[in-house]
C-alpha cells in the first residue's frame, strides 16, 4: 500500500509532464495531414457510413434509426480499440526518452490513453448533436450516467495498456498480434448489433468480454434514453477497476527492466 502511495504522488509530481505528453499525442497525432485535427471526426463518420451500408441495406436490420444506434457505441468503441491495437507501442514509441530520462514509466501510457479520452470526448459532440436532430433526446436525466460509464471504460483501457505496452517492451509481436485480436473483438462486442441478438446459452460468455457490459450501457443510455441495470454497472465496473489494478501491479513487475530491452 505504502509502494502506490508513493508512486502515485510521484505521478502528481510528474503531473506537468503528463500535461505536455497529452498536448503532444493530440497534436502529433495528424501532424503533417491535410485535414488535421478534422480526422478526429471524419475517421469515425467514415466507419459510420460503411458499417450503415453494410446493415442497413446488404444485411438488412430492423433496428430503428440504425445509424444512431451503432454511432452512439462506434465512439467508444474506436477509442477503446485505438488504445488497445495502437497504445500497446506507446513505449517503444519513447524508446529514447525512456532511455535517456528518469521519469515515472506510467506517465507514457496514461497520457496516451487520456489523450485518445479527449479525442473521445470531442467526437461526442457529434453524437449529442445527431441525438439531439433525431430527436432521442427524450430523458435527459440519464445522461448522469454518462460520466460513469466513460470512466469505467476509460480505467479499463489504461489497464490493458499499462499491460499490453509493457509486453510489447519484452516481445515486439504483441503489437501485431493486438491488432487482429482488437478486429476479432469488435465483432464480439454488441457494438454493430443489440446484445438482444446473442443466444441465450451464449450470453454469459459474452459477458466475459468487459466491453461488452460498457456498450450496453452506452447504448442504454444514449439510444434507449433509460437507466443501465444496475448489474450491466456493477459487471462493468468490476471488470474496469479490476483491470486497471491488475495492470497497475504488472507494468510495475515489468517496468524494471524497460531500458534494457528497449
Amino acid at each position: 500500500m505504502d509502494s502506490t502511495i508513493e508512486r502515485l504522488q510521484e505521478l502528481y509530481n510528474y503531473r506537468e509532464m503528463i500535461f505536455t505528453q497529452i498536448h503532444r499525442n493530440i497534436r502529433g497525432r495528424y501532424k503533417g495531414s491535410a485535414l488535421g485535427f478534422l480526422w478526429t471526426f471524419l475517421n469515425p463518420l467514415f466507419q459510420l457510413i460503411v458499417y450503415t451500408i453494410l446493415f442497413s441495406v446488404i444485411l438488412r436490420n430492423n433496428i430503428e434509426q440504425y445509424s444512431l444506434f451503432l454511432f452512439v457505441t462506434l465512439i467508444p468503441w474506436i477509442f477503446f480499440g485505438t488504445c488497445i491495437s495502437e497504445g500497446c507501442g506507446c513505449l517503444r514509441d519513447t524508446e529514447d526518452m525512456i532511455k535517456k530520462v528518469y521519469f515515472p514509466r506510467e506517465v507514457i501510457p496514461i497520457s496516451y490513453v487520456t489523450s485518445q479520452f479527449i479525442n473521445m470526448l470531442l467526437c461526442f459532440i457529434i453524437v449529442f448533436i445527431a441525438l439531439l436532430v433525431a430527436g432521442r433526446i427524450t430523458n435527459p436525466v440519464v445522461f448522469v450516467y454518462l460520466p460513469l460509464i466513460m470512466m469505467i471504460e476509460y480505467s479499463l483501457a489504461l489497464g490493458l495498456v499499462l499491460i499490453f505496452s509493457a509486453w510489447t517492451v519484452y516481445l515486439r509481436d504483441v503489437k501485431y498480434m493486438l491488432s487482429i485480436i482488437t478486429m476479432a473483438w469488435q465483432f464480439m462486442t454488441p457494438v454493430m448489433y443489440s446484445v438482444d441478438m446473442i443466444p441465450g446459452n451464449l450470453i454469459k460468455l459474452f459477458y466475459l468480454n468487459p466491453m461488452t457490459s460498457v456498450i450496453v450501457a452506452y447504448r442504454d443510455i444514449l439510444y434507449y434514453q433509460q437507466v443501465p441495470e444496475i448489474e450491466t454497472l456493477a459487471i462493468a465496473c468490476i471488470m474496469g477497476v479490476g483491470f486497471l489494478v491488475l495492470g497497475w501491479h504488472m507494468f510495475n513487475r515489468l517496468k524494471i527492466k524497460f531500458a534494457e530491452f528497449l
